[in-house]
């Protein structure tokens, strides 16, 4: 794994307007129940003229939460929770620091996939980024049960490997993966697919 480049930035500073992906972040659920929300009249907001995209005002949200018993202190941070599936190799420790100077990103790491299963259970990861080329994990074994935990239904799970071809992340995103990427890949292709399992530009 070889990760080119550590300058990752604050992609997203405080918003007043959210879309439903990043309000789903925000309360730990999936985008589809955040237009649930939206849809019953729940959770106030309106529509971009032209299109089916739904916005949130801040303020609505922060009522809704409220009304709720929800946590404010990641709408405060908008922070995404990142767990690492990776060897305990100098590489993993390496870009576990990088993905930490992200200012929103709080990360932790598995070295193994009994700690997967402690660690996404008490962490909530909105993505888990997991290391497939070092063999000390089992990849399909990690996506059964991510895939199986009601609690993770909106959890994203991404594949970092070696140089990679088509028909290999073809195989990953059969295995449930969402995305997959292949060394060498520069730092801030992984923030982007990062946003982009998590529906932050969306």
């Amino acid at each position: 794994m070889n990760v080119i480049g550590s300058s990752g930035q604050n992609l997203m500073r405080r918003k007043e307007v959210l879309t439903t992906g990043e309000v789903a972040k925000i309360c730990c659920v999936a985008p589809r129940t955040v237009s649930k929300w939206f849809d019953s009249g729940r959770l106030r907001g309106y529509r971009i003229p032209g299109s089916r995209d739904r916005r949130i005002p801040r303020t609505q949200l922060i009522r809704f939460m409220k009304d709720h018993g929800m946590p404010l202190a990641e709408l405060e941070g908008n922070v995404t929770r990142i767990l690492l599936v990776a060897g305990e190799s100098s590489e993993s420790a390496a870009l576990a620091d990088d993905l930490a100077k992200v200012d929103r990103y709080d990360i932790q790491v598995a070295s193994n996939d009994f700690e997967v299963g402690m660690k996404a259970g008490d962490f909530h990861p909105h993505v888990i980024l997991v290391d497939v080329h070092t063999g000390t994990t089992d990849a399909k074994e990690i996506i059964r049960n991510i895939r199986s935990n009601s609690s993770l239904t909106a959890t994203r799970v991404i594949a970092l490997t070696d140089a990679i071809t088509n028909g290999q992340k073809r195989i990953l995103l059969r295995q449930g993966f969402d995305d997959a990427l292949g060394s060498p890949y520069e730092f801030d292709a992984l923030v982007a697919a990062i946003e982009t399992a998590t529906d932050l530009i969306s």
